[in-house]
């Protein structure tokens, strides 16, 4: 049997969204997302967030801002209890940088989080706002939850015409994980 595997985005389904963040005194855990995250820990589950960070290319912020914000969430989820595992992001964007694998819902950093930790991705779950976040899961045999926080609400209906589950918010998809891992 695969180890509960979890893969979460960051922006506007772990913490609020601003766009571009670079300053990590910003940085905004979203209610109940800590003791979501420290549920799955506490599971035994492998944790990781992989986020697009377009910002980068654009010239809004530098690797290094990006590098101090997730410092900062890191921070602050370990101080709640929470561990993630690992984080992954993409620096691109297609119109400054081209084409590239790594931006979702391009599957290299799944990929090598399964490879690292020897995961299989099918047995997987993704959890985010945008349906980049959830259409992974589908390539690969895992399943999609889409939240409504961030910029979730927007695609509520998409997500479900497509297949996908429909939570309120990390805690809700957390439940919905850990009861289908019972």
């Amino acid at each position: 049997m695969s180890r509960l595997t979890v893969f979460l985005d960051r922006d506007g389904t772990i913490i609020e969204d601003p766009g571009f963040l670079s300053d990590p005194n910003s940085v905004r855990l979203l209610p109940g997302a800590a003791a979501a995250i420290r549920r799955l820990t506490d599971a035994g589950a492998i944790v990781v967030v992989v986020t697009n960070q377009s910002g980068i290319a654009r010239g809004l912020l530098s690797e290094a801002d990006y590098q101090t914000v997730e410092s900062r969430f890191l921070g602050l989820l370990s101080a709640a209890g929470a561990v993630i595992s690992a984080c992954f992001h993409c620096p691109h964007h297609p119109e400054i940088s081209g084409a590239c694998q790594c931006r979702k819902p391009g599957l290299l950093h799944y990929r090598q989080a399964a490879e690292r930790f020897g995961v299989d991705l099918g047995t997987g779950w993704w959890i985010g706002d945008r349906m980049s976040d959830v259409r992974p899961a589908t390539v690969v045999g895992g399943t999609g939850i889409l939240v409504q926080t961030g910029q979730g609400a927007k695609h509520t209906l998409v997500a479900a015409a497509e297949g996908f589950l429909v939570a309120p918010d990390l805690s809700a998809a957390v439940d919905i994980v850990l009861a289908a891992a019972r």
